[in-house]
């Protein structure tokens, strides 16, 4: 750069551009080709996404405190007579006595007993039936390797989003169609206000699984003994197997049942997935469990039971030994009321933030058998409803479109919170929109 002095008030500048090299990338690649399924999944997984945002939030607002009432994530502590009994298998494992190793990787037989008793008495499910875990959601995707890739699936709309993305990775889907923000090969079975948030089955073309949540995650709502008659009866006409995602029964106030095994003839076609996370607060320890009936058979006759159990021994070392201390310890009298009291606190603060919306003139759902409300913003993205919650008043919900495109258009506000923290998010709420 030079410079020349001119008269005063006018300077003149003559400036060389050099272009730069373009940028080399140096970075060394294998030769191995990205699985393509992984490139059709959308964006981020829905809940690490609203984490990402409300880091963003935090970064734009360092001073803002904000309250999540958005990702399902227990508050309250673990009931003592739990940690108390994990605790003690825990020092145990520094004894000589006490000592255990690699266990059975179905569960320890005790507990597999216990669950069969407490959840299941009656019903015709057998100790060996029960396969114990690290949690619902990882034994979601082990069961899809179990279906394999060519397996059609049906899900609700809206639906917990780990049915669908583990189908994607799995290779059961076609393309993601942003028209109509859905996957292909995918039946979404629609469940809004309008049907009672169960699907009009008679519309709904034959698929080989179909994921059924109930309560459901987000809607909170709970099928009734007719619908699961119904659904049973779908099944056993289409020769399908139901995934029934029961991790929220404990939820459950009314007559609705709490396990598909209630329903007759829902062991020939359907497998139940459970959790201890929002009844004991395990959402931390991990530890759930999967119930295949010896009467679930494929279509060649061989039981599901057997290649699910070669999948477990494969894929999975068992469940911790000292998480399943507490879950035994959970299912103790004196843990089964533990339980139901953290529940019953939960079931509380939904009180709550049910109450505050119906004051605010919006309609809700769910609640009464789940820690989930479903809030309805007419006409609104249900980002942008996120977005102006967490902008305005800084609390954290989800948004309804996360979980299908049957969720446009709602929030889903967990109850999930301290009680202090879901008084203030309720207060700052009717400060919005009052």
């Amino acid at each position: 750069m030079t410079s020349h002095r001119r008269p005063a008030g006018r300077v003149s500048v003559n400036i060389r551009c050099v272009s730069s090299p373009p940028a080399v990338d140096t970075s060394y690649k294998t030769n191995v080709p990205r699985n393509a399924n992984m490139a059709k999944l959308q964006a981020g997984y829905l809940f690490p996404e609203i984490a990402r945002r409300r880091a963003a939030h935090l970064l734009k607002y360092p001073d803002a405190k904000i309250i999540s009432l958005g990702i399902g994530d227990t508050t309250e502590p673990i009931p003592n007579v739990i940690t108390n009994a994990m605790a003690e298998r825990a020092h145990a494992l520094s004894t000589i006595d006490g000592y255990s190793g690699y266990g059975a990787e179905q569960g320890e037989k005790k507990l597999r007993a216990a669950i069969a008793a407490t959840y299941y008495a009656d019903l015709g499910i057998e100790d060996s039936d029960i396969f114990v875990s690290d949690g619902a959601k990882c034994d979601i995707s082990r069961l899809q390797v179990l279906f394999g890739s060519n397996a059609t699936i049906a899900v609700q709309d809206p639906s917990y989003p780990a049915y669908v993305d583990s189908s994607v990775i799995m290779g059961q889907t076609d393309l993601y169609q942003q028209d109509v923000q859905k996957y292909g090969n995918i039946e979404y079975m629609r469940c809004s206000p309008e049907n009672g948030f169960f699907p009009d089955l008679s519309t709904v073309p034959r698929t080989d699984i179909i994921f059924f949540c109930s309560p459901n995650n987000p809607t909170g709502a709970a099928a009734s003994r007719e619908q699961l008659i119904k659904l049973v009866k779908f099944a056993k006409d289409n020769g399908s197997i139901i995934v029934y995602d029961s991790a929220y029964a404990m939820y459950i106030s009314d007559d609705s049942p709490k396990s598909i095994f209630e329903i007759p003839g829902a062991k020939e076609v359907a497998i139940e997935t459970a959790s201890f996370s929002k009844y004991a607060g395990f959402t931390g320890v991990r530890l759930g469990w999967t119930v295949v009936p010896k009467e679930l058979l494929f279509s060649d006759g061989h039981p599901v039971a057997k290649d699910f159990n070669r999948i477990v021994c494969t894929c999975f070392n068992g469940a911790s030994n000292i998480a399943q201390a507490g879950g035994l310890a959970c299912l103790s009298p004196e843990g089964l009321k533990a339980m139901h009291d953290v529940v019953g606190f939960y079931k509380e603060n939904t009180e709550i933030i049910v109450d505050t919306f119906t004051s605010l003139g919006f309609n809700v759902y769910g609640a009464k058998n789940a820690p989930y409300v479903w809030v309805h913003f007419p006409g609104r993205n249900s980002w942008d409803v996120f977005a102006e919650i967490l902008e305005k008043v800084n609390v954290v919900t989800t948004p309804g479109s996360g979980f299908g495109p049957g969720g446009e258009g709602f929030v889903r506000v967990s109850a999930f919170g301290h009680r202090d923290n879901i008084i203030e998010a309720a207060r700052r709420l009717k400060q919005l929109y009052k």
